[in-house]
């Protein structure tokens, strides 16, 4: 089965859209963090980006790309936190209504962001197939336009920006680590990078605890996730076939990381950075912690996917 996904073009073009509405966010070093890894790293800053994350972006890119009649029947997703609200900001930024579905175990502040940027939440079990039950109930009532999270090629373009950014503020990267859930970031980025540096390295990262996308990368076909408990709630989801396509063509290897990884790269990136990320952001550091992923020596761009979290529930309280 073949997939619509964005070239190079369709990135550049979204770039252009989406100026208007989101921040260029700021590349940060840390040297003592480049000692722990041994490697020189570029951390790519989302949990700057309006709502708080990288999918500002690829909503934002979405809802921009609507013809007047679709944009005026408003925009629907389904989302634990982050979409849903870049969603809700994109379509409060164009005027028009957003429904978002959720499930009922999405963190509160997830759902607050959402409800504050004025969007209208349902919320579901804690399934994917929930999820797309409700999802199609909304959009039979209201006629709304579906912005899937990911499975997307508006989605994936606009989540491209991100390493366009990168790539043109960082000259000479050897590689490039973006956290992987459903795809939809790592798609872009690799994109991009291919597009524009060939021999640039493209890795992905991802909780051991729900570790589909390797299995998948290494089968070739969208492998379940199973009921996964991982601190990564964002990266709490299973490829689509579209991102599937662009991972397989475009990047080199999927680490994974444990748990007490994840916690410590996140406090240590806390600790020492003195910004805050969430959970999802920290997989990646935690997989060169881990050496999951060889970058020793390289100058290593990593994408920090956002900062939203809960703050009565931080993971190193006792």
């Amino acid at each position: 089965m073949q997939v619509e996904l964005p070239a190079l073009a369709d990135i550049l073009a979204a770039q252009a859209r989406i100026r208007p509405h989101v921040h260029r966010t700021p590349v940060l070093t840390c040297r003592s963090l480049d000692e722990v890894v041994g490697a020189r790293l570029f951390f790519k800053c989302e949990n700057f980006q309006k709502i708080g994350a990288f999918k500002a972006r690829g909503a934002t890119n979405a809802v921009f790309s609507l013809t007047a009649e679709q944009a005026a029947r408003g925009v629907l997703t389904h989302s634990s936190g982050n979409h849903g609200a870049a969603l809700a900001y994109a379509a409060r930024a164009r005027g028009i209504a957003a429904w978002v579905v959720m499930p009922e175990n999405a963190s509160k502040v997830k759902q607050e962001n959402v409800r504050r940027l004025g969007a209208t939440i349902r919320l579901c079990a804690p399934t994917v197939a929930a999820r797309e039950e409700a999802c199609a109930d909304v959009g039979r009532a209201t006629g709304a336009t579906l912005v899937h999270p990911f499975d997307d090629a508006r989605v994936i373009a606009g989540q491209g920006t991100a390493a366009l950014e990168l790539i043109d503020d960082v000259p000479e990267l050897e590689a490039i680590i973006a956290p992987v859930g459903g795809g939809g970031l790592l798609s872009g980025t690799a994109i991009v990078a291919r597009s524009l540096v060939p021999g640039l390295r493209v890795l992905g990262a991802e909780p051991a605890n729900a570790d589909d996308a390797a299995r998948s990368f290494r089968s070739g076909r969208v492998e379940p996730l199973p009921a996964a408990t991982t601190i990564a709630d964002g990266l709490r989801t299973t490829l689509a076939a579209r991102t599937l396509t662009a991972i397989r063509a475009n990047v080199e290897a999927i680490g994974t990381a444990s748990e007490q990884a994840i916690v410590a790269a996140m406090r240590m990136t806390w600790e020492r950075m003195k910004i805050v990320i969430e959970p999802s952001s920290a997989v990646p550091l935690a997989s060169l912690l881990e050496q999951a992923l060889d970058v020793r020596g390289k100058r290593v761009g990593v994408i920090v996917s956002g900062g939203n979290v809960d703050l009565d529930h931080l993971p190193w309280r006792a």
